[in-house]
């Protein structure tokens, strides 16, 4: 059976935004442009952070792919912190996002990156 990509990764932007509103009580929308203009997010409504979604099959790495971030940090732009939310089938979410966020000490490097669970993730938001 063949998976519609597009609409695979539309409706993963949707439980994305669902769950951020769960977790955060920020509503965020699906960011139309994406589709019409390069260096846009995937969601949007999230005060300082471009959030760039993928969802793929199963990895035997479990790590995003490289290109995937930095496809996030070229949608960020005005300050705004990029994040990569991803999914592989059949495995958590992770989140992806410039390990300068929990320590500003270290440099605005988007190279030095963590990568956390959604949870997690929600958590840095709120308290960073």
């Amino acid at each position: 059976m063949m998976v519609d990509s597009r609409a695979k990764g539309a409706g993963f932007e949707r439980e994305i935004a669902t769950k951020i509103y769960e977790h955060l009580g920020v509503t965020v929308r699906r960011d139309l442009e994406q589709y019409r203009e390069a260096l846009h997010g995937d969601l949007i409504g999230l005060e300082g952070w471009t959030i760039e979604c993928k969802r793929y099959a199963d990895n035997s790495s479990f790590l995003h792919k490289s290109e995937w971030w930095t496809q996030a940090c070229n949608a960020a732009r005005n300050g705004e912190k990029p994040v990569l939310i991803y999914k592989f089938d059949r495995r958590p979410i992770r989140c992806v996002f410039p390990l300068h966020v929990v320590n500003i000490e270290l440099g605005e490097a988007l190279d030095q990156v963590c990568t956390t669970t959604f949870e997690t993730w929600c958590y840095v938001v709120r308290n960073a």
